[in-house]
């Protein structure tokens, strides 16, 4: 009875351990590639082919599956001492994204592609910083960039390894450095704020002086439009003065020309033409003159003068005859003669 219960445990383990190997051979044979990698298959070491992702048999014990991953990768080193053109020690650290391209290569060509460019992208980063000064080291992140991968690209494809980009994380200089760039920043601060002070006050003077020109030149024109007004509105007065006068001209003339021809038609008696003589010839005679004025028709005036004397005394006469009669016819009759 203890015989048999120890050939079935045997006969168990055994089965066991059958199944142990079969699933080890099984694992073996089958290797599930994943998506974004590659595998590289060596029997008995020799390189026989890349597998794309998805699930590929192998022959167990013989075929030995390498993946390699084809996707891009970050490689971010530690900060490294570097030293300018110019002898000034910084502290730089970069990082660089890259990507296997040739799966063969990358395991062939070098043992361990992941740390040759590292190695290769710390000499590179001496190599660019050691030909720039520490302001162009500091300002010009996009050519160290740019040179840096110039620098590595050959190197690196060469064992199935492509560079896309290579960025700077970090440029520390020493303290000495920062404290002399802080000192020399505020410098240019402070010419820079007297600088625009200065401009500001020059524009501030050139926007005075331009008002104040263009101040002069309305006030001129404005001066000259009042001038030309006012010549212009003394000229106007001018003519109509002048048009005024001309027309009282013409109507003194019209009023001149319609007396003398009423005059003309008008008769006029001598008698009262030599008393206006007369009393002319007074009035001369009476200004205070030095000098007698004799009119060149005195003969007239004193002929004037005795027809005024003649009538004169006729009309005596008349008024005489005239008192007689009402005597006569008042007083006694005279005689009659028989």
């Amino acid at each position: 009875m203890v015989a048999d219960v120890g050939l079935v445990v045997g006969v168990a383990l055994g089965a066991v351990a059958v199944a142990g190997v079969v699933g080890a051979v099984a694992f073996r044979a089958m290797q599930i590639v994943q998506q974004g990698s590659v595998g590289v298959v060596k029997r008995l070491g020799e390189f026989r082919g890349v597998r794309q992702p998805g699930l590929h048999p192998l022959m167990p014990f013989v075929d030995r599956m390498v993946k390699v991953d084809m996707r891009e990768f970050p490689m971010t080193g530690d900060q490294q001492s570097v030293i300018t053109k110019d002898n000034v020690s910084l502290r730089v650290s970069a990082t660089i994204f890259c990507q296997v391209i040739d799966v063969k290569a990358a395991l062939f060509e070098i043992a361990d592609y992941e740390l040759a460019v590292d190695q290769l992208s710390r000499t590179a980063l001496r190599a660019v910083f050691g030909e720039l000064t520490l302001d162009q080291s500091l300002s010009e992140r996009d050519t160290i960039n740019t040179r840096m991968q110039d620098h590595m690209a050959d190197a690196a494809m060469k064992w199935g390894v492509r560079l896309n980009r290579i960025e700077i994380l970090d440029i520390t200089p020493p303290q000495n450095v920062l404290q002399a760039m802080s000192e020399q920043k505020e410098a240019e601060q402070h010419k820079r704020a007297a600088i625009l002070k200065s401009e500001g006050e020059q524009q501030a003077a050139i926007n005075s002086a331009g008002g104040q020109k263009q101040s002069a030149i309305l006030e001129a024109e404005g001066a000259k439009q009042a001038a030309i007004l006012a010549a212009e509105a003394q000229m106007r007065v001018l003519e109509l003065r002048a048009e005024g006068e001309k027309k009282a001209q013409t109507l003194r003339g019209q009023g001149e020309a319609a007396a003398l021809e009423a005059i003309d038609q008008v008769a006029i008696n001598p008698n009262t033409l030599a008393v206006l003589q007369l009393r002319a010839l007074q009035d001369v005679a009476s200004a205070p003159n030095t000098k007698v004025v004799v009119p060149y028709e005195a003969a007239g005036l004193v002929g004037g003068a005795q027809v005024l004397v003649d009538a004169l005394k006729s009309g005596a006469t008349e008024d005489a005859a005239s008192a007689n009669g009402v005597t006569r016819r008042g007083g006694t009759p005279p005689a009659v003669s028989r």
